[in-house]
This record gives structure tokens, sequence and C-alpha cells, in this order.
């Protein structure tokens, strides 16, 4: 009796042990794209025989963002690579590991006939995020067209692509410039997906990615969101070397099973939509690249940001200490 009892007592003790060595990491996120392998991640468990738990905690805007930062407690977190650069030059110690968003940016029209830009010329246009990334991608290729964005184009600002897909919706507003999910769920929303039988309410228009491509000469792809490490990464490297290696993972399986995807998605986004973000992992560029290699790509388009909109990206080019090597 007594050899039963050491052992359940040695049994319950190493129990005891395990669950005390378990450590919950806190992975913070928008509901965009970028944040989507890190959900399933944490439903996966990916991080389990680390004896690490990934709880994600969503972020809405700037202001929310820099509160997780100054509290401390979020170490990983998904974000836009211009907010990287900017926090970077504003003094916080944060790496950028990883871009995984390279395309996502388009025009959603009532009219099927807008096939470029320059066709946008004279009519009214909902933006969300002014002076922003998707904004600033959107003046560029106007520019380059040989157009003013404010003489020749009628920007309505809003402040979220949420408001902007609304405003569509409601018919307040006959064209947008959207973020996937964003523009496949306005889509499923009016029964525009692909075509409707009777005519549809609204149409994928512009790819901005695949125009900046032909007007630039250059790849149909923008750096535009990934994970970055806040804090000190000596010692950590283990852990973000495996981070990475499991977001692509959850990534390349969120890619092959985007029914099953949304399902999981929308559980923990409410505010999205199943069968239209299902529709739109087809239309995202995504890809997981370790941001020291993708170096030449995001110091190329932050030299852009730069010279529309220096606040976007904190004033000046960071150097290479902003990324993880």
């Amino acid at each position: 009796m007594k050899k039963i009892l050491s052992v359940l007592f040695m049994a319950i003790s190493l129990f005891s042990s395990e669950v005390k060595e378990q450590v919950t990491i806190k992975v913070a996120g928008p509901f965009a794209s970028v944040s989507h392998p890190i959900i399933h991640m944490a439903k996966n468990k990916s991080l389990k025989d680390m004896g690490i738990n990934i709880e994600f905690v969503l972020w809405k805007n700037p202001d929310e963002l820099r509160a997780l930062i100054l509290n401390g407690d979020i170490n990983f977190i998904a974000l836009p690579t211009n907010v990287a650069a900017n926090l970077y030059n504003k003094g916080v110690n944060i790496k950028l590991l990883n871009v995984s968003i390279w395309g996502i940016l388009g025009m959603i029209s009532r009219d099927p006939n807008l096939k470029s830009l320059k066709d946008f010329k004279g009519k009214e246009i909902a933006v969300p995020f002014r002076a922003d990334m998707p904004d600033i991608v959107l003046t560029e290729l106007i520019k380059k067209h040989g157009l003013d964005p404010q003489k020749d184009f009628n920007f309505r600002y809003v402040s979220s692509p949420i408001d902007a897909m609304q405003m569509l919706i409601l018919r307040r507003v006959d064209h947008a410039l959207l973020a996937e999910p964003a523009i496949s769920i306005a889509l499923r929303k009016t029964k525009s997906f692909p075509i409707s039988v009777v005519a549809p309410d609204l149409y994928r228009s512009v790819d901005l990615q695949k125009e900046w491509g032909e007007l630039f000469q250059t790849k149909a792809k923008l750096p535009q969101a990934g994970i970055a490490y806040i804090g000190d990464t000596k010692g950590k490297e283990i852990l973000i070397n495996r981070f990475l290696q499991e977001y692509s993972k959850s990534l390349d399986w969120y890619k092959q099973n985007p029914v099953e995807a949304s399902k999981l998605i929308v559980k923990e986004l409410p505010m999205l939509e199943e069968n239209g973000l299902a529709d739109s992992i087809s239309h995202i560029s995504f890809e997981s690249i370790n941001a020291i290699e993708a170096k030449d790509d995001l110091e190329s388009f932050f030299n852009i940001l730069k010279n529309s909109e220096p606040k976007s990206i904190g004033g000046k080019i960071p150097d290479t200490n902003l990324y993880y090597k």
C-alpha cells in the first residue's frame, strides 16, 4: 500500500511540476489576415511541447497597439511593416521577424468598366486610414499615372475598412479602396460573388499590387505586414525560430483549407463573415519570408513611404537593426 501511495504521490508531483512549467505567451494582432495563422497556432497548441500556450490578443487601432507595448506583457505582435519601422524609429526595442502579407489591397466598385486607377478619375472613393499605408499606395499609383490625387479624385476618408465596406453596402458610395477580407465580405453581403445571375451590386476592380508591378516595372507585390518581437531577443532565439516555423506551417494550412480556416477564425473574430473570409484567401498574396531576406523589398517600399508620408515610418529608413537575423 505504501509503495502504491508513493508511486501516486510521485505521479501527482510530476503532473504538478508540468502544470507549473506551462507558460502562456500573449501574441497580439489586428483582425486582418496577418493574424489568422496565429489564431490557428493558439487553437492547435503549436508550442505545447515547449511548455508554452499561445493566447491571441486583438488590437483594434494604433492606440491599443501602443498600450499593449507600453504594458510590457506582449512580445510577439502582428502588424503592418511601416508600423514596425515607425516604432523602431521612435526608440521601441522591436525586431521585425518576417513578412507574410504581400498583396491584400484592391478597389471595389459598382461599375464593371473600371479596369485601372486612371478610370476612377473624377469619382468619389471611400479610403480608410488617411495618410497610412493603403492611402499612400493608392496616391503613389495615381501620381505614377500622371494624375493629381487631390485635384483629379475625391477621396472620402473613413476610420476603418469596415466603415468603407458598410458605406458601399448601404450605397452611400460607389467605389472604395479596401483590403481583403473586406472586399470578399462586401461581395458576399451584396450577393455579388463571383458574378450574380442578375446584375451584381459590386465588382472586384483594380488589384493595387498588380498595378504597382506594371507601373513601377517590378514584382506585383508589396511587403505589407508581418510578425515582430518586442524586447530583447538575446537568449530567445530558440523560441523565436520555432514560432516562425510554426507560423509558416499554420499559414500553409490556412491557405490550403479556406473553409475550415474561416470557421476557426470567425469563432475568434466574429466581426468577420465566414463565407467572405473563405473567398478572400485565394485573393491574398501570402508568403512567410524572414525579414532580413525581405530587406531589399522592405527598404524599397519604405523609401516610397518616406517620400510620400515620412511620418508613416517615423521619418527615416530604419537601419538593419530592425531586422531579426
